[in-house]
Parts: structure tokens; sequence; C-alpha cells
């Protein structure tokens, strides 16, 4: 297996010269590790002093130390009881870091796994953070992860900048084959030419890689993101976010099961089945989750098995899913209302979608 390195393992090699000596802040949460499994923060730690002063932490959704669940769910900073330095929560009052958090640093380092998916929040901490970056005058070095989910296939519609919320703040599509690093540098071309980026590259990287090929550890970057399986999934089952159809939060598969009280799975299973979607098999599912949508019902539905992740379109599939539920359950069915994810006037589907027209012409459609 190939094993793809990270610029952390030769990181006072990859550091920027330039930068030595000043004030860092780091934005981390616990995906933010080496490939032996230490913490970046410890990695940091260890330079402190010597590459640099270690005076803020960041955090991005669910908490540096990944402890909340989802949507709006914020936190607190707080000290940090060992270094003492302030821990600044980027998902409560302010998703955007303030004058006075980047008063203590003179630079912000971003290590983050995102998933390949718009809706995932950690690119647009990245890019919050790079437009306040800009402002301030100080230089952001990213730190490059692969997308668990390559960097070739291209999914969903892009981003209408008139449906902007925090799962999308700049236009690109829903499955975006980029990493964050890529992400950073097209944040730079297209919004913040001012930014000073540096990004920390990785060696050995090919773009066909799926995450299970690069010999990184799997940690689970927030709390329902458990398997690359689940990562793979993604791009179209967070569509059912915005319905009351579960998408397995409290089960241990998250997006990967899905249901409702009110489903038949038998007759979903078959509908499914015979559209005969490419590298993908609908097996009939019951599930009882024990929080969030459901909790405590049996909700019948479908696990999803992917056969062939390089054929499979996770949004296509959820699309169509979304599609036959919308009619066969008319009376059952509902898309959940505002807010969601610091949108309070649009549908949550929408802001998914990035647009205010896919909804009306590929799902509420006869089937």
């Amino acid at each position: 297996m190939t094993m793809v390195s990270l610029a952390l393992t030769r990181f006072e090699k990859a550091f920027p010269a330039n930068l030595k000596g000043k004030r860092l802040g780091a934005v981390l949460h616990p995906a933010s590790v080496l490939p032996d499994l230490h913490y970046t923060l410890d990695l940091l730690k260890e330079y402190d002093g010597k590459l640099f002063k270690l005076s803020a932490l960041f955090g991005p959704q669910h908490g540096i130390k990944g402890h909340t669940q989802d949507n709006m769910i914020e936190w607190e900073g707080y000290t940090d009881p060992e270094l003492g330095i302030p821990v600044y929560s980027l998902y409560g009052e302010h998703r955007e870091p303030t004058h006075e958090m980047l008063s203590h640093v003179d630079m912000m380092l971003v290590d983050l796994q995102d998933v390949g998916a718009r809706y995932y929040t950690f690119i647009w901490t990245l890019f919050l953070c790079m437009k306040a970056c800009e402002k301030a005058g100080i230089p952001v070095i990213v730190v490059d992860r692969p997308n668990p989910i390559n960097c070739i296939d291209e999914e969903g519609p892009v981003l209408d900048l008139n449906y902007t919320s925090f799962v999308g703040l700049h236009s690109i599509r829903t499955r975006h084959a980029k990493t964050i690093g890529e992400l950073a540098v097209q944040f730079k071309e297209e919004r913040f030419p001012k930014c000073e980026l540096y990004v920390l590259g990785m060696e050995g990287y090919d773009k066909k890689m799926w995450y299970d090929q690069t010999g990184l550890p799997w940690i689970l970057p927030s709390p329902n993101m458990p398997t690359l399986d689940t990562a793979i999934v993604y791009p179209g089952m967070c569509l059912f976010e915005a319905t009351n159809v579960s998408e397995g939060r409290g089960t241990t598969r998250p997006f990967e099961i899905f249901g409702a009280p009110f489903i038949d799975a038998v007759k979903l299973c078959k509908y499914m089945n015979g559209l005969k979607l490419p590298g993908v098999y609908f097996r009939e599912n019951y599930f009882q989750p024990t929080f969030h949508k459901g909790a405590g019902q049996i909700c019948g539905g479908a696990q999803i098995h992917v056969l062939d992740r390089d054929k499979f379109r996770s949004f296509d599939m959820a699309v169509k899913l979304l599609q036959y539920i919308f009619n066969e359950y008319p009376k059952d069915f509902a898309w959940k209302q505002p807010p969601y994810e610091y949108e309070f006037k649009k549908l949550p589907i929408d802001i998914l979608l990035g647009n205010g027209t896919f909804r009306r012409d590929y799902i509420e459609t006869s089937i």
C-alpha cells in the first residue's frame, strides 16, 4: 500500500522559514493527527518556543475535541488548562475569527480533515479564517490532507451564491473533488487574493486515491462520520438532513442507513433496486434510533451497500430516493423547516442543493 506523507512528518522543513519565531494560532479537531496517531497539537507543543510561540487554539463545528452533535449545536471557548492559552470556538457566537481573537496571533495554521462534500462545514471554517486573516494581514498555513472520496469524481450542482449558508459560502459543486489545500488555493484566487497563503503539501498522493489507499489512519472527523463508507454515501445522503426521514443518526451506521416509521422497506428496496443504479444495492433494513429523528421508533428503510465505489454516484442516488419517497408518501413526508446552519428563511433542502430550482425540477416531480 502506498503511504502518503503529510507535511506534518517533516514539519520543521515544511514550515515557512519567514514565519519562524512568531505567535501561532491553530485550528484543530480530533482528526488532526499524524500517521502514527499522535495529535497535531502534540507536535505543535514540541515546536513551541522553537519554530513559533503557540498562543491560541481554535475549533470548528463539533468542537476541538469533537464532542458536540450536528446543526447549530454550539460549543463555548475556554482556556486550555495545560497551556494556559485561549481555545476559541468557531462554531458558536462567532464562526469567523474576530479582531480580538486574532490579536493573540501573528499567523494561523489550519489542520482539518475534509470529506469531499460541500456541506461539510470545516472547509467553510477555513474560508472564514482566510477572510478574517486577509483583513488582518495575518498569514494562513494550511496542512493539506487527502480528499477521502478522491479528487477525480464530481457530483451535484454548483452553489448559487443566493443560497449561501454555513454549508456553502462559495460556488463549488456538491462533491467538489479537491483536497482542502486545493480549496484554500481556490478561495485565495477567487475570493481572498491578498491572503498570504501557505499550503503544506503531501508527498505520494495521487488524485485518484480513496482514503483507504493512502496508508493513513481514519479518525472520525465528526461524530457521525465513523468510516470511509460513511464519507462515500455522504454527498447524497446528507440531503436527508433536510427531511423528516432519519439519515441514520442515533445508530452505528449514520448516512448508510435511512428510514422512517411510515416507509415500507420492502417496497422501497424493490423500487430502488429496479432502477439498477450503478454500483449500489439497497437492502431492506429496520432500526430504532437512540436519538435524533425517529428516536425510540422502529423505522423502515434500507442500508446502502456500495458494491463499486468508482461507478457509484451518491448524489444521483439520493435524488432518486427523495423523489420516490416524496411521491409515495405525500401525506407523511415533509421537508425540514428553517433554521438550518444559520440560514433562517430558505428551506434547508434548497441550501443543501445549492439553488432554488433543483428541488422542484428533479425531486418534486412524478416518477
